[in-house]
């Protein structure tokens, strides 16, 4: 422990990008898990539906009754959100047999064909015929809205007349050697940090008004946001970053937040973990009119606290914070134990549906930055849950000490080095960095981490030197 302090110094430094691995945990998860898909999946139904039924309109003779589906189909499993095989290999002319394992609703499309399954209810079976398509290389994915951006993708390899059967199974699912497998899984660890464009969380400067005011200027705009290299996606912004900036203010001081909609849907801003004026709550028809495409709403308050709070939408929040509108709001210092000078502060905002899909800090693995942190260095993170799912943050090597739930300090700090996060929920915890290499750091649900094609989503590492 390093030697008390008479008043501990802190600095806020750049909110740093952060990132995936995890497990299908107790009984108690799973059924968390599955209420929190659930409401994005009926919020989305008939979307569903209408994607469903346009694929089979002109494919509705390659959809196949479980009796009709041949007995060499290749198997596939739906669930939590995954595609097994995630290489699937199917000789000219041959079918699937897809299987939905899970405990929501899912389907299977070849994507840029009008093949697709119908929406398959847990248990559903259906058969689908892929006569019509040429050898070659294809991607499938689950149509339910947010599912794909989750993890729901596989290849598909249709092979040419005469081409050898797949080996391992009769259901023509691929094996690969052990070096094959290591040499897969290795791809994204050594691109790991991989460079994208945009970076999210940057702490946002105020202008400070004449009578010590200080405004924050945030516009909301859908812009084109590159999760992990190669993949971006359509994601609403505050600022144009995912997370949005983060804002950090002093107790006692006057703040205004002025909102502009560039989107072409109404929006608004709560403030969640932070005390305001009732009319600053930002619930639209409860507190306030909706703020609709080109108009400008301000939020004014007095910051009380400290406090470890977000803010983010409160319009059609299931679609629009998943999608990206979510933010760090910060008021004053946390207290920290005797003795504990903080080198580094930042938010580790965590999600996990919608266009962003699970990321830490608007990143998926190997998109995700280490944390750097020098021997003896005392680390604060916050972790702020936007998703809608719970999320076990899992630091190997090193302890997490809990210092505050939701902004208010414990009685009692303890450690752990597993995190459990609720939608919602913030906890503020404080690693000393006295053990130097690189540590992996990820959720431990491991469906939202790791799969036979190596780490992704919810991973990143803190590296200590």
């Amino acid at each position: 422990m390093d030697a008390p302090q008479p008043t501990p110094t802190r600095t806020v430094t750049e909110v740093i990008s952060v990132a995936r691995l995890g497990t299908a945990v107790f009984a108690a998860l799973a059924l968390l898990f599955s209420l929190g898909a659930l409401i994005v999946a009926s919020d989305h139904k008939s979307d569903a539906k209408t994607t469903t039924q346009a694929g089979a309109v002109s494919g509705a003779s390659a959809v196949l009754a479980a009796a009709a589906i041949p007995s060499d189909a290749a198997a596939v499993t739906l669930s939590e959100l995954k595609i097994e095989p995630s290489m699937i290999m199917v000789n000219k002319g041959g079918a699937l047999k897809v299987t939905n394992a899970g405990a929501i609703q899912h389907s299977l499309a070849v994507e840029g064909t009008d093949l697709v399954t119908p929406t398959l209810d847990p248990k559903g079976v259906a058969g689908l015929s892929l006569s019509s398509l040429a050898p070659g290389d294809y991607k499938v994915s689950c149509t339910i809205p947010g599912h794909k951006a989750a993890g729901m993708v596989a290849d598909l390899m249709v092979m040419g007349d005469g081409a050898p059967a797949a080996t391992g199974s009769s259901s023509g699912s691929k094996t690969m050697t052990a070096d094959q497998m290591d040499a897969q899984m290795a791809v994204a660890t050594k691109a790991f940090p991989a460079k994208t464009e945009g970076l999210g969380g940057q702490l946002l400067a105020p202008k400070v008004l004449a009578d010590g005011t200080k405004e924050f200027d945030l516009t909301t705009k859908v812009v084109d946001w590159e999760i992990e290299p190669g993949k971006t996606v359509k994601a609403m912004t505050y600022n144009g970053v995912v997370p949005g900036p983060t804002i950090h203010v002093e107790v006692g001081d006057k703040v205004k937040v002025v909102l502009t909609n560039e989107m072409p849907e109404s929006t608004s801003i709560h403030f969640h973990g932070i005390r305001t004026p009732n009319d600053m709550d930002g619930v639209p028809d409860i507190t306030q009119a909706p703020v609709k495409p080109g108009q400008t709403f301000t939020y004014a308050f007095t910051a009380q606290g400290p406090a470890v709070g977000m803010y983010h939408s409160h319009q059609d929040a299931v679609k629009q914070v998943p999608d990206g509108l979510a933010g760090a709001f910060l008021i004053g210092e946390e207290p920290v134990p005797s003795g504990v000078t903080v080198s580094q502060e930042f938010p580790m905002m965590l999600n996990d549906s919608g266009t962003i899909g699970l990321t830490i800090n608007g990143k998926s693995f190997p998109a995700t930055a280490p944390v750097v942190a020098k021997l003896g260095d005392w680390v604060e993170v916050h972790y702020m849950n936007e998703g809608t799912m719970i999320h076990p943050m899992h630091l190997h090597g090193l302890v997490q000490r809990v210092i505050a739930k939701d902004g208010f300090p414990v009685p009692q700090p303890y450690d752990n080095d597993t995190i459990l996060v609720a939608p919602g929920e913030r906890y503020t915890v404080l690693v000393h960095a006295d053990t130097p290499g690189v540590w992996a750091w990820h959720c431990h649900i491991l469906t939202h981490a790791e799969s036979d094609k190596g780490m992704f989503g919810m991973v990143t590492a803190m590296i200590v030197k």
